[in-house]
């Protein structure tokens, strides 16, 4: 059965499944929204682009606030005015694309950025 990218969530469905699938987002005012911590602005310029990018892959586009060290996003469906699935699923891709950790992964050939030294670091993971 084909997913309704238009059916709106209550907000009790929303929790839910954030607490499930998307822990460290959380629905506030009528969005979903999530804080990732940088370590500098070039971390939160990263950001900010890896989100540009798969948003308009994605052909849905959330709201970015920045400062320095953080990057807000926000993700809500404004042609119905509620969450939608297309929220959920843009989320999951953000979340899996800006959490990546090469070096953690096992049999990874990719070691990632080198761990503890700050002239590389730019993210702070949860």
């Amino acid at each position: 059965m084909a997913l309704d990218p238009k059916k709106t969530f209550t907000d009790n469905e929303v929790e839910e499944r954030l607490a499930v699938e998307l822990p460290h987002w959380k629905l506030k005012d009528g969005w979903i929204r999530r804080t990732y911590r940088t370590s500098s602005w070039k971390g939160t310029l990263m950001v900010i682009n890896a989100v540009g990018h798969l948003a308009e892959a994605a052909w849905h586009h959330p709201d970015i606030t920045a400062s320095y060290a953080w990057v807000e996003v926000r993700l809500v469906s404004h042609d119905v005015k509620g969450i939608t699935e297309r929220d959920f699923q843009l989320a999951k891709k953000i979340e899996e694309v800006v959490g990546w950790q090469p070096g953690t992964e096992p049999d990874s050939a990719l070691e990632g950025t080198p761990r503890g030294d700050l002239r590389f670091s730019y993210i702070k993971y949860d």
